[in-house]
């Protein structure tokens, strides 16, 4: 089995490596970027530097990848407002057809010789403690990887990421909360290469710590904690989610038992038609509820946390009245959607709540004054407490779902508005209609994988 993991990887090695060509290509576009960046800084007199950096200065890039970012760094002394006023104006100069986006700060994202290139400002501080801004690490985190990253390891942080990217859990922005590119190549540096990092995350149990400087002082609650070389104060792995470091170990242990090459390729599912979902819930025997509703107009890293809060607000309301929330899932295109899987659609007329102990006479006496003359069932005593029957507030989920109560839960705040603004539910048969849009996302929900 060594030897065909051992085949296994030389064959991906080989798929991810860059060519000569490709290299020589990257080089003049990321030296076109730096050059212009440099002029654009020359011709504004301002006293900072261009630094190429992430994967493509660490060459831990894969063949194919076609991203390059560039920092412009700028003194401390400057404040924010004028970094980023002038950081702009340096990225437009580089970039005249780019685009701005925004993390901390704003930058322009544009595309020079075929490559997507991000154009970033940050200060130049003394060390990744006295950072102004969160990206003012990462030209440290370039500079500490170059300096320990030879060919055989940069080699193996390229196999890291393909498996990553693989199974599923490459990329720490909040939508997958996976492993970042980083944390990708802390884990192969600090094993001594990827066969030793899958051989040993097969037998993680979490918490896990690694600290490679031995800074030895912060404490995280983290599945896994990398302590950033640079940073002390820092988790690199704190996006990580528990689902996603599970998978990891999951997938780690399949490479182990079952070398393939499929493991180091991603590959979605065939999008269902709306007569296969139908199909694919009739056979659950269970109730599809979807909650749909128009996209905030918000980057990802902002989306996905308030989906994912509303999800979870909304999941518990269900829950409470007695619909029984088998699965949950969201997902988001033009128009968002908050799918529920419930066991139970309807419920009786009538609702059973319990009252205070009898011999607890302050409360059981005012729980039995509230209901005694009015429309309920009781009160009668079951057991030593004070019971009756009431009136269902909602017998259908899709009454509570298109009540004023869904907003009475745990919602993001842009999701709030929208749901406001106009939100449609549909319930059993009605959600194959988001097979249209949704086709692929379906597919994955109804044929989970670890």
């Amino acid at each position: 089995m060594s030897e065909e993991l051992s085949g296994v990887l030389r064959t991906v090695r080989r798929r991810v490596e860059p060519t000569d060509t490709e290299r020589e290509r990257l080089d003049r576009a990321a030296r076109e970027v730096i050059d212009r960046a440099e002029t654009a800084l020359e011709a504004r007199g301002i006293d900072g530097d261009v630094m190429l950096v992430g994967s493509t200065a660490r060459n831990t890039w894969i063949a194919g990848d076609r991203d390059v970012d560039v920092f412009v760094r700028f003194p401390p002394d400057i404040d924010r407002e004028k970094l980023e006023s002038i950081g702009l104006d340096v990225g437009h100069a580089v970039l005249p057809d780019g685009h701005e986006e925004y993390a901390e700060h704003p930058y322009v994202v544009g595309e020079v010789d075929g490559y997507d290139v991000d154009l970033v400002p940050c200060y130049d501080v003394a060390d990744a403690t006295a950072i102004q801004s969160a990206v003012d690490r990462t030209p440290f985190h370039t500079e500490y990887l170059r300096a320990r990253l030879d060919d055989d390891l940069a080699d193996d942080v390229r196999l890291a990421k393909a498996f990553l990217k693989g199974i599923g859990v490459y990329g720490s922005d909040l939508r997958t909360r996976g492993f970042s590119g980083y944390l990708t190549e802390l884990l192969v540096l600090e094993h001594g290469g990827f066969r030793s990092l899958i051989e040993a995350a097969a037998e993680w149990h979490p918490p896990i710590r690694f600290d490679p400087e031995d800074h030895g002082d912060a404490t995280f609650e983290d599945d896994l904690v990398v302590i950033d070389p640079t940073d002390p104060e820092r988790n690199v792995a704190a996006a990580l989610s528990t689902a996603n470091l599970a998978r990891f170990q999951h997938y780690a242990r399949e490479l182990l038992a079952e070398p393939r090459e499929s493991l180091f390729e991603p590959a979605d599912p065939d999008p269902l038609d709306p007569a296969a979902v139908r199909t694919a819930f009739d056979e659950r025997d269970t109730t599809p509820v979807a909650v749909t509703f128009e996209t905030p107009d918000l980057v990802e890293d902002d989306l996905y946390p308030q989906l994912e809060k509303s999800l979870e607000g909304i999941r518990r309301l269900l829950d409470r009245h007695g619909f029984d929330v088998l699965r949950a899932g969201t997902f988001a295109d033009e128009r968002a959607v908050l799918l529920f899987e419930l066991e139970v659609a309807e419920r009786p007329a009538i609702e059973r709540h319990v009252g205070p102990p009898v011999h607890v006479r302050e409360h059981a006496e005012g729980f039995y004054e509230k209901y005694a003359e009015s429309d309920v069932y009781g009160p009668f005593v079951s057991e030593d407490r004070y019971v009756v029957e009431r009136e269902r507030a909602f017998r259908s989920a899709e009454g509570l779902l298109e009540s004023d109560a869904i907003f009475d839960v745990a919602l993001g705040t842009d999701v709030e508005d929208a749901l406001d603004t106009n939100h449609t539910v549909a319930v059993g048969s009605a959600v194959d209609s988001l097979a249209e849009t949704f086709g692929r996302e379906l597919a994955a929900y109804l044929d989970p994988k670890p």
